[in-house]
């Protein structure tokens, strides 16, 4: 069960043919975001998630594709928009 709303989801270029290259789909990690799975974070950024849950502030997860290529998913703070993006393009 998804913990907040997504908005409109949004993806670089880049991040999609990471994932396409990986065999992998957006859904499965839009899926994690929401669901509080905020994969490769530490514990301050994990905690500041938890906090943004409650007052709204942005949301940010990490996650590594099976090539190796890191991906951030960010929801905005008045979570209207999901954006998924390479690191290295944050």
């Amino acid at each position: 069960m998804a913990l907040f709303k997504l908005g409109m989801v949004v993806a670089t270029p880049g991040a999609l043919l990471a994932l396409h290259s990986a065999g992998q789909f957006p859904a499965h990690v839009l899926q994690r975001h929401a669901n509080g799975s905020w994969g490769e974070l530490d514990c301050d950024d994990k905690r500041a998630n938890e906090a943004a849950l409650r007052d709204g502030d942005r949301i940010l997860s990490k996650y590594t594709t099976t090539h190796g290529i890191s991906l951030y998913v960010i929801t905005e703070a008045d979570r209207s928009q999901t954006t998924i993006c390479r690191t290295d393009e944050y």
